[in-house]
């Protein structure tokens, strides 16, 4: 479509924390958006143990996998969804067997690169993005820093965010001057995990 370019994305402002946006400063076709995360009461289940999510070398799903329904969309104007992930903070952890619990076992390792997982459905109307449940089950974690797959790279042993975007795909000619208008993002604190290669907890062998 004239106008908007999926690689306009890769220069979008988005935001370093999760701040309520400005609605008066967003377009009218992102200020109305709402999002609901699904699985929610698994997610809360995870959350309890310190929820952890394993990354390999190759490449894993997330699990659980990251689900939402979204209403609010203009049904006829077009939007591109992604996800990227976040360090909480700037520690890295080690856990502690004998008192089932994560420590802070240092300052975090450089921070990975950073990417953006679109969603493969992306640019779609909004009528079609809310007519049922978005998943991104074709996400996948690595921590394999020299990744060429286009996986998202963590560091393990490191607390991670993950951040949902939703982004108006503007047909107007100069879109790109509007990019920080154009966008809304969210972010659920129950889905925060520590990136870890097997799991540190063996109560989540109870869950799954």
């Amino acid at each position: 479509m004239a106008g908007f370019h999926l690689s306009d994305l890769l220069e979008l402002p988005l935001p370093r924390f999760d701040v309520a946006p400005l609605l008066h400063t967003k377009a009218p076709q992102v200020t109305g958006v709402r999002v609901q995360l699904e699985m929610q009461t698994l997610w809360q289940q995870f959350d309890q143990l310190d929820t952890e999510m394993i990354v390999t070398k190759a490449g894993r799903r997330m699990f659980p996998t990251f689900q939402i329904r979204i209403s609010g969309m203009d049904p006829a104007a077009e939007y591109v969804l992604l996800m990227d992930f976040i360090p909480v903070d700037d520690k890295r952890y080690r856990y502690a067997f004998h008192s089932s619990s994560w420590l802070v076992a240092g300052q975090a390792d450089a921070v990975a690169p950073s990417r953006m997982h679109f969603h493969p459905d992306s640019p779609a109307r909004g009528a079609q993005w809310m007519k049922q449940t978005v998943s991104f089950d074709s996400l996948k974690l690595t921590n394999n820093l020299l990744d060429d797959n286009g996986h998202m790279i963590l560091n393990s042993m490191h607390r991670y965010q993950p951040r949902f975007h939703v982004v108006y795909a503007d047909p107007a000619p100069n879109s790109h001057l509007n990019a920080h208008r154009n966008f809304s993002s969210f972010s659920f604190p129950e889905t925060r995990f520590l990136a870890v290669t097997a799991y540190q907890n063996h109560r989540f062998t109870t869950i799954l």
